[in-house]
């Protein structure tokens, strides 16, 4: 299994003023709303020993997850702690009252969470707090369920090893994979040469377990067509793979790999590597084409993320006009930039495409390597039209810069004949003709993007724990400054009540505009520091004319300041509820 299990489990937490059975019992009523795979840790935590107990216990149980609940105010060194010594994904919850009287039945959880996450931020502590972290058991139960996502990919990404083999091919920068980027988000690499691959699959020839895979295979193809004299190859093929994961993964417990497939490798190897890879792919072992090793994270995460197949897609090329007026205006409400075709090879599992898909060649590589005669090396792809389905296109990517950023688009693919080759469909995602411009091309990201095959862009997008904290704090800053106004109103002190008036009104800017960088700010109008960012049309304008030529290279502002330490995610979500017709180009839509 290349995909993490995930053991969730709960500690209740009680500030030590409160009633501990207030915040055991909505402990238990959790458990008890959330049904079947979550363990339970009797300990209530009240001290720092009481951590140390609990963690003690959650590890004896394998709890790789860890959902800490403040039944009451809860203490905050102690509950922190929790975070700070366990070894894997934390994500921090409260109680809503309603649940009893709120004399000896309220918990004050609502104001504990404001101290838990401004204790957090000063201990440099990450964890998971939900859009609304505040809720009833049913609720918290269900903030839970939408964590097991979250944290199946965190665990993952953490203990994960991407396998490479051969350089990226020739003119094809969009390939390149700066190694910072992965190694701060604990991903390691290992780089192989594609002659490391054919010796190992050279002594793969004559393997007893050859038959059982292509016995596997014919199985998987039925009555579709597939090259009977081909088998035996693409099954050697895979079990190089296979057994090259299991030799190399090394300290790690999960693999993905990258790999070339083109130009040599038809040529050395006899056929086409797509169908093996597709066949890994359904397995949750992503094989990304042509070394592409953010692509092969991308499709990981993915695969995390929903449990299911997924696949690497070119954002390959528009939707002709005539099929646009016959399958799509008037059946479906896009206009036609709102659609593309995503295509690749032929490394889409069989299961996300349609019925007659079947194992082909490579129309491209059989131009180029058998200069479009009978199909002999080039064979080896698995093609057809994907089926319909909701997807998320998404890549998480290390620019020029060494930073990493990343764009999450929901949409669909829709019912609609592509009428071409390889493995592909047509896919629609809304305003997709300003997402292209303003995100895909102003941000240079490469062609590549992972497929999901599901809505799953919120829990892609996890919201950064830094805003939060901040909107807190500026919510206590918000409370006290308005006591204190009403304090001054009351003596009468005018000039000091102006003042403070004034300042509670700043405050209240802040703390609305904290919320902002998953808002309005992923519109990019901003930079993360405040700053207004100039279009790069802008700056064009702004160059004279003799040096109009060197504007080809001008740079966008940096995202990240020099010397920041904290690994700061950049995140394109797409917001299409502006109008299309708007005008004026932003970085980000």
């Amino acid at each position: 299994m290349n995909i993490p299990e995930v053991k969730l489990g709960i500690i209740a937490v009680s500030r030590d003023c409160f009633p501990i059975g207030l915040s055991t019992k909505r402990r238990q009523n959790i458990v008890a709303a959330y049904g079947e795979g979550l363990y339970e840790c009797p300990i209530t935590v009240e001290n720092e020993k009481d951590a140390l107990a609990a963690l003690a216990d959650i590890n004896a149980h394998d709890v790789n997850a860890l959902v800490v609940f403040l039944g009451n105010f809860g203490p905050e060194t102690p509950e922190t702690l929790l975070c700070q010594k366990f070894d894997g994904p934390t994500m921090y919850i409260a109680a809503a009252e309603g649940d009893g009287d709120l004399i000896n039945g309220r918990g004050d959880a609502f104001c504990g969470v404001l101290n838990c996450s401004y204790n957090l931020g000063m201990r440099h502590l990450k964890a998971y707090i939900p859009e609304y972290p505040v809720g009833t058991a049913e609720e918290c139960a269900k903030m839970m369920k939408e964590f097991v996502p979250i944290a199946r990919a965190i665990i993952g990404v953490q203990n994960l090893k991407i396998i490479t083999f051969g350089p990226r091919p020739q003119d094809f920068f969009a390939c390149n994979a700066p190694i910072k980027g992965l190694y701060e988000l604990g991903v390691e690499v290992e780089e192989n040469s594609e002659l490391d691959l054919l010796v190992s699959y050279k002594a793969h020839a004559g393997d007893k377990r050859i038959p059982e895979v292509i016995a596997d295979m014919e199985t998987e193809m039925g009555d579709r067509k597939i090259y009977p004299d081909l088998l035996e190859r693409m099954a050697q093929f895979e079990l190089t793979l296979l057994d090259w994961a299991e030799a190399h993964k090394g300290a790690r417990k999960y693999v993905a790999f990258a790999d070339k497939c083109w130009p040599a490798f038809p040529e050395q190897f006899g056929f086409e590597p797509c169908y093996v890879n597709s066949r890994l792919a359904a397995r949750g072992i992503p094989v990304a084409c042509e070394v592409d090793i953010y692509g092969a994270l991308s499709e990981y995460i993915g695969a995390c993320i929903t449990g299911d197949a997924i696949t690497l897609l070119d954002i390959n090329n528009s939707v002709p006009k005539y099929i646009y007026d016959e399958d799509i205006a008037g059946k479906f409400s896009y206009d036609i930039k709102d659609t593309f075709m995503g295509f690749h090879c032929g490394n889409t599992p069989s299961c996300k495409m349609c019925g007659d898909c079947a194992v082909k060649y490579q129309l491209i590589q059989n131009r180029l390597l058998e200069n479009g005669g009978t199909p002999d090396i080039t064979r080896g792809t698995l093609e057809g039209d994907i089926a319909a389905s909701d997807i998320t296109f998404y890549r998480l990517q290390c620019d020029s810069e060494g930073n990493l950023r990343s764009y999450i688009a929901e949409g669909e693919v829709l019912p609609v004949p592509t009428r071409s080759f390889g493995g592909i469909g047509i896919f629609a995602i809304p305003e997709m003709g300003r997402f292209y411009r303003h995100v895909l091309i102003q941000k240079r990201y490469p062609h590549h993007g992972a497929v999901a095959f599901a809505h799953c862009g919120k829990t892609l997008f996890a919201q950064n724990l830094a805003g939060q904290i901040w909107y807190f704090l500026g919510l206590v800053m918000l409370i006290g400054s308005f006591l204190v106004v009403r304090k001054l109103s009351m003596e009468n002190i005018e000039s000091a009540f102006a003042t403070a008036s004034i300042l509670i009104v700043v405050q209240l800017v802040l703390v609305c505009l904290c919320q902002l960088p998953t808002e309005y700010l992923l519109l990019r109008r901003f930079d993360r520091f405040g700053r207004v960012k100039k279009t790069l049309e802008e700056q064009v304008s702004e160059v004279p004319e003799t040096e109009y030529e060197k504007t080809a290279r001008v740079e966008l502002p940096c995202e990240q300041e020099e010397g920041q330490e904290e690994l700061d995610l950049d995140f394109d979500l797409f917001d299409s509820s502006e109008s299309a017709e708007q005008e004026e180009p932003r970085e980000e839509s």
